[in-house]
C-alpha cells in the first residue's frame, strides 16, 4: 500500500519537492484530490481554455493560474507548481523533449498553469463501496491508451481521446458507474465499458502510458476520459511549448474529493 496514504497534502507536497517521492500518486494523501497539469505561453492560454470547454470529459479545469504566477491560489495557495509534481515532461513542437522533477529554470513571467481533474480522485470513493483499484493493489501506474475518439478542436489544439483503464468485476460494473457518476468535475461517469478494440485499443497488455494491469476473468476493462488527453493533443498539434506532468504523477491539491461528488 502507497506509503504516503495518510499524508496531508502539504506533507506530500514537501515530500516531492524535496526529490524524496518520485514515483506516481495514486493513493497519495487519500480523500484529497489531485489534478493533471498543463502549462503553456500566455499566447496559447485562451486557446487551451477553449479546448477544455469543449471536451469538459477529459479536460475538466479546476484551476487556471495568471501569467507567471505558479500557485494555484483556488486548489492550493501555499503550493509551487514549478517544484510540488514527482515528474514533468516537456513537450518542444510536439515532440517528447525531456523529463524532469524542477522546472523552475523553464517558467517565466509569461507562463499559464492549468490544473485539470484526474480520475485519481474518485478511486478511494470506489474502494469505499468494496470495489479495488488494481493499479493500487499491483503498486503501478494506472494504465492509459491512446483511443480513436477525437476531441472536438479549438484553434491549434486538436487530437485524440486519451482512456484509463480499471479492470472491474462484473457485478460490479453498474455499481461502479453509479459512483464515478457523482464525480463529474474529475472525468465522472465512464466512456466506455467491454471490448478495447472498439475505441481503436488493440492491446490491452500495451498501454499508451503507465504500466499493464492483470484483468482476471470475469472482469470488464472500463474506461474513463484522462487528464494525459492534453499530452496527445501536443504531440499532434505541435505548439511551440506545452510542459505536463508525467503520467500518473499528479498534484496534490488542499481540496477534499466529496466537495466535488454530487448526489
Amino acid at each position: 500500500m502507497n506509503t504516503l496514504n495518510n499524508a496531508t497534502p502539504a506533507e506530500a507536497r514537501r515530500l516531492i519537492r524535496e526529490g524524496k517521492w518520485v514515483k506516481p500518486t495514486s493513493g497519495v494523501s487519500s480523500g484529497f484530490t489531485q489534478a493533471n497539469l498543463v502549462v503553456l505561453p500566455k499566447a496559447s492560454a485562451f486557446e487551451f481554455l477553449l479546448f477544455c470547454h469543449r471536451n469538459p470529459k477529459a479536460c475538466p479545469v479546476l484551476d487556471v493560474t495568471e501569467p507567471g504566477l505558479f500557485s494555484p491560489s483556488a486548489v492550493a495557495p501555499d503550493a509551487d507548481l514549478r517544484t510540488d509534481l514527482p515528474k514533468y515532461r516537456i513537450y518542444r513542437n510536439g515532440i517528447f523533449d525531456d523529463e524532469r522533477t524542477d522546472i523552475t529554470d523553464i517558467w517565466d513571467d509569461d507562463m499559464v498553469g492549468f490544473l485539470i481533474g484526474c480520475s485519481f480522485t474518485f478511486e478511494q470513493a470506489l474502494i469505499r463501496n468494496d470495489i479495488s483499484i488494481r493499479n493500487i493493489e499491483e503498486q503501478c501506474n494506472v494504465p492509459m491508451y491512446i483511443t480513436d475518439r477525437q476531441c472536438i478542436r479549438a484553434g491549434k489544439f486538436d487530437g485524440p481521446l486519451v482512456v484509463s483503464m480499471r479492470p472491474i468485476p462484473e457485478k460490479d460494473v453498474v455499481r461502479t458507474v453509479q459512483v464515478t457518476s457523482r464525480f463529474p468535475s474529475v472525468h465522472g461517469s465512464p466512456v466506455h465499458i467491454g471490448s478495447p478494440h472498439t475505441i481503436g485499443i488493440q492491446q490491452l497488455d500495451q498501454p499508451d502510458f503507465g504500466d499493464p494491469v492483470t484483468v482476471n476473468e470475469g472482469e470488464v476493462p472500463v474506461f474513463w476520459a484522462c487528464g494525459v488527453t492534453p499530452q496527445a493533443v501536443a504531440m499532434n498539434s505541435k505548439p511551440e511549448m506545452m510542459i505536463t506532468h508525467a503520467p500518473g504523477h499528479m498534484f496534490i491539491t488542499d481540496l477534499k474529493d466529496e466537495q466535488f461528488s454530487v448526489l
